[in-house]
């Protein structure tokens, strides 16, 4: 049975990955690198959490137990903008590596499952990373699976995450600038808590 490597990004978005990939015939070994995460709290859960999903279903990690954050920020300072550009390649160049070192047959990557990752450009990065590292690249468009995966995360109870990794992300997701805190006070004096929206 041919070999595949899945760089992991975290429990909830390996569910459906890992059942095509199976059922396509692949062996599956999940392969876990992730430095962009921020904090190191919020790294530590998600791995937890996929260390949860590896053991429901039998999946063999890999696991990287270094935590470069450094080198993440080091790169992305300055490129803000280029940061998922910068991200994606950290992170599939390594699991390209990893899958050549280790005699894989291929490589793919759970960030094709998620609707709230830049898919082209992990596509792109994948398969420069497979011409790089002389690995075959596996391309699946696995966000068709995306409601079927959450669903199945949030029955099993693993620890789904509220932002995409990075100290960027994280901004974005919690951060309410005055403007934004000043519209949203003018919109709840216009229409308080219980009050007629119409």
């Amino acid at each position: 049975m041919a070999r595949i490597l899945l760089h992991t990004c975290c429990g909830p978005c390996t569910f459906y990955p890992l059942d095509r990939l199976r059922a396509a015939g692949w062996e599956v070994r999940g392969f876990f690198f992730n430095p962009n995460i921020h904090p190191y709290q919020e790294f530590q859960r998600r791995l937890e959490a996929l260390q949860a999903v590896s053991e429901q279903e039998s999946l063999p990690l890999i696991v990287r137990s270094d935590y470069p954050l450094e080198q993440f920020l080091r790169s992305v300072a300055f490129r803000e903008g280029d940061r998922c550009l910068i991200c994606y390649t950290l992170r599939l160049e390594a699991a390209a590596r990893c899958a050549a070192k280790s005699r894989f047959d291929a490589f793919t990557t759970t960030l094709l499952y998620s609707k709230r990752q830049k898919h082209e450009l992990a596509r792109h990065i994948a398969e420069n990373a497979s011409k790089k590292y002389g690995i075959p690249f596996y391309y699946e468009d696995f966000r068709e699976g995306w409601k079927a995966g959450q669903a199945r995360a949030e029955k099993s109870g693993i620890y789904r995450q509220l932002y995409c990794g990075c100290i960027y992300s994280e901004k974005e997701r919690f951060f309410i600038s005055p403007s934004r805190r000043r519209t949203a006070r003018k919109a709840s004096d216009r229409f308080p808590a219980g009050g007629d929206t119409e």
